[in-house]
């Protein structure tokens, strides 16, 4: 689990984002991201179990810089105020498939996985396949444990408003050719950061999204 200073941590830090005031508590950082990175050690052993592709993945590949990239972004602010790891088989850089876990406190975290906002000949991949392939991709979506804890992909942001072109409107997949994004998101309360079953729910979160990001790699390869 998470420790309640972890998540303190955060909060701090997003009402104090400046270098002068994380220098002067560099230790509650280290050990927010020490914790943080325990966690994420923890679940690759878990998943790594079920998925032998993340198996041998240490979690300082997986966890990102707490530092902000601000060289194109209008907030300057120094600091991320959450914490993530992506779980990718080819590191947290990897332009592939995997899973994410996303920690801010405020009830703002999750956990899910796929593919975010990918190149447009990715997508292009994407849509043939589940568009060859719609009953299987139909099938992973619509399978009882997907949908108890994922409801369905996120159809919401990131969608054409009409059909890509080369698919007509009545494809029965047409609703997810039009994504840009191949997302499955689950919510994660503050209260079940700080659980002793934390790894658990990460793992098998992990575990039911594990066909659609098999689906979506192998429609890249």
């Amino acid at each position: 689990m998470l420790q309640k200073s972890t998540l303190q941590f955060l909060n701090d830090i997003k009402e104090n984002n400046h270098k002068g005031w994380l220098d002067a508590n560099r230790s509650a950082f280290d050990a927010a991201k020490e914790n943080f990175e325990q966690v994420i050690s923890k679940v690759i052993c878990n998943f790594g179990k079920k998925e032998e592709e993340i198996a041998m993945l240490k979690a300082k590949e997986c966890v990102f810089r707490q530092n902000r990239d601000v060289r194109f972004s209008k907030n300057k602010s120094p600091y991320k105020v959450n914490m993530g790891a992506y779980i990718n088989r080819g590191g947290k850089k990897a332009t592939s498939a995997g899973y994410y876990f996303h920690c801010e406190p405020g009830n703002k975290s999750f956990v899910g996985g796929g593919l975010w906002m990918p190149e447009a000949p990715v997508i292009k991949k994407v849509r043939q396949e589940l568009d060859y392939c719609w009953d299987e991709f139909k099938g992973i979506i619509t399978n009882k444990k997907f949908v108890a804890q994922y409801g369905d992909l996120d159809t919401v942001e990131h969608t054409l408003s009409r059909e890509p072109k080369g698919y007509e409107k009545d494809n029965p997949a047409i609703k997810y050719l039009k994504l840009k994004s191949f997302v499955a998101l689950r919510p994660v309360t503050d209260d079940e950061l700080t659980k002793g079953d934390l790894v658990k729910l990460l793992t098998t979160a992990f575990v039911v999204i594990k066909p659609l990001i098999r689906f979506l790699n192998r429609s890249l390869e």
